[in-house]
């Protein structure tokens, strides 16, 4: 193989890399990488399922209901932009 990376040479590399790290730390390094595989496969299987219900359910419904102490008062307000006071007239 011409400018490529033998089987040899990643064998050599790897040892290297064993001797280096030592097996217990990498053994632990592979623990957490298969740990946040798994999850980050978990996180995907729950949004799909999630995006699936919401898909399913779809209502105008809110999600969050407001509970109010006094029940039958009810204000509407309208809310405006409060204009900056001009400082010369304060003098």
């Amino acid at each position: 193989m011409l400018g490529g990376i033998s089987i040899w040479q990643l064998l050599i590399v790897l040892g290297i890399i064993i001797l280096i790290f030592g097996t217990k730390k990498l053994r632990n390094v592979g623990t957490d990488l298969g740990g946040a595989m798994k999850g980050f496969k978990k996180a995907m299987h729950e949004d799909e399922t999630e995006d699936a219900d919401a898909k399913a359910k779809k209502t105008d419904e809110p999600r969050a209901k407001v509970a109010h102490e006094d029940n039958g008062n009810t204000y509407d307000v309208k809310a405006e932009e409060k204009q900056p006071e001009r400082s010369d007239e304060r003098k």
